[in-house]
């Protein structure tokens, strides 16, 4: 495709998403992740032109339990911002959000930079528990492989809960509760066979992340559907709990863009 019709995927993605009104899956005319992910980044410009501040990088379909839910086997990657931050215990607005599903996942904080072939235990500084909002901008979460990629891997909001000196992640539990009810049981190990498996792969998509950069290693169970009024928690073994409650009354405004956040301050 030339680099006009792929700034016009951008822009069709970028409207969806602000004004909460999804395009058809298979309408982008994209066939190959090359020219996917230069949509992914002319989309991500946008966002910054705004003002968002880019404060992490996240990874996709790194859990066999995720890949069957989408129907891909690829993993993909995609970038967050401090506008998509929720904060842990604070309330979200779910408003202006197509139909969000959240996650539990593993979120990690650079203390190095982490380059292609590095030591990824050695850059870690902190770990800790973590959800994500994903919304699809595609009608009913349907889509190919280099939409989901395109469309900036689903990203909608993140929070991370209290962060903690790494240790072991292997074979964690990890249970997502929805108003104190049990949505989804996993594990750690879910996720590559090992959260730093993700690190691994995050360096070698990224080619270099700076220290500072908060990663979220992808999910640990099949995401489920977040309703308004919810309450959602996420615990993981040994690293705590993440949580976070969503508005009864939507506002109708963008959902990240009304989150009770706070800014990641070491990102």
């Amino acid at each position: 495709m030339r680099t006009t019709d792929l700034e016009a995927v951008a822009a069709r993605l970028d409207e969806a998403a602000r004004h909460a009104r999804p395009i058809a899956g298979g309408s982008t005319g994209l066939t190959g992740t090359g020219e996917a992910y230069a949509v992914q980044e002319a989309l991500v410009a946008r966002m910054t032109a705004r003002g968002d501040r880019i404060t992490g990088f996240k990874l996709g379909f790194t859990s066999l339990a995720k890949m069957r839910q989408m129907g891909v086997s690829d993993l993909i990657h995609g970038r967050i911002t401090d506008r998509m931050r929720i904060a842990d215990g604070g309330r979200y607005d779910l408003g202006g959000l197509i139909h969000p599903r959240v996650e539990p996942e593993i979120a990690f904080l650079l203390g190095d930079t982490l380059r292609p072939g590095g030591d990824p235990a050695a850059a870690v500084a902190a770990v800790a528990p973590a959800l994500e909002v994903i919304d699809s901008r595609y009608d009913g979460f349907v889509f190919s492989l280099p939409e989901v990629i395109a469309d900036n891997t689903s990203a909608a909001g993140y929070a991370v809960g209290p962060w903690s000196a790494p240790g072991d992640l292997a074979g964690l539990g990890v249970l997502l509760e929805l108003d104190g009810r049990l949505a989804q049981a996993g594990s750690t190990s879910a996720i590559l066979g090992h959260p730093l498996r993700a690190l691994a792969a995050a360096a070698r998509l990224a080619g270099e992340l700076p220290a500072g950069t908060v990663i979220l290693a992808g999910a640990a169970t099949a995401a489920v559907p977040l309703p308004p009024g919810t309450h959602v928690r996420a615990t993981v073994a040994t690293l705590g709990s993440v949580q976070f409650g969503t508005e009864e009354e939507p506002s109708g405004e963008p959902g990240p863009r009304r989150a009770d956040r706070t800014r990641e301050e070491s990102a």
